[in-house]
């Protein structure tokens, strides 16, 4: 059995009644006490939160993880409200111009927040890619478009969902 002990302590009172005004704050007396007696905390944080596992690995590819190749035109990525991680390469073909970008489209507006663009001089240049990974939110009417502007640009995406529009954690799938 624990022992109880009695604090007085006018600083500590006065940090309690400044952080905490409901327990005691308004000017109702109190004491501090302490116990030799341990208490277990237990923080229920991530399951408060709708999750159980770590960011890092709730943002994992899953059998839910969409791939899309987009060569020579415009492909939807995605129109599902929410979060979502949209990650893959924009591979550079041996062309001497071409772009790669995706957008944020609501039928009337588009916002670009991806963009790889290559133009040089001569034909002749060995292929090349750059990684993206970023995350995007996506609301009610608005999509995620991918674009590319020839055959010998390639931009390889894959996206999954990580949150829904209200911000609650969506697992892995079969987690």
């Amino acid at each position: 059995m624990g022992s109880e002990y009695f604090i007085n302590s006018q600083e500590l009172e006065d940090k309690i009644r400044t952080l905490l005004p409901t327990q005691g704050g308004a000017g109702a007396g109190f004491d501090l006490s302490a116990s030799t007696q341990i208490i277990p905390i237990i923080d229920l944080t991530e399951s408060a939160e709708g999750s159980n596992l770590r960011v890092d690995l709730q943002t994992a590819m899953d059998f839910a993880t969409d791939y899309n190749l987009v060569n020579a035109g415009t492909t939807t990525l995605i129109t599902t409200t929410g979060f979502f991680r949209v990650f893959g390469t924009s591979v550079r073909g041996n062309a001497p111009t071409g772009k790669n970008y995706m957008y944020l489209d609501d039928g009337t507006t588009q916002k670009t927040v991806f963009a790889d663009s290559i133009t040089i001089n001569s034909v002749s240049i060995p292929p090349s890619s750059l990684l993206f990974d970023f995350v995007v939110f996506i609301n009610a009417g608005i999509s995620l478009k991918g674009y590319s502007s020839s055959g010998q640009m390639d931009l390889n995406v894959s996206t999954r969902q990580i949150a829904s529009i209200d911000g609650t954690l969506t697992n892995p799938l079969g987690f």
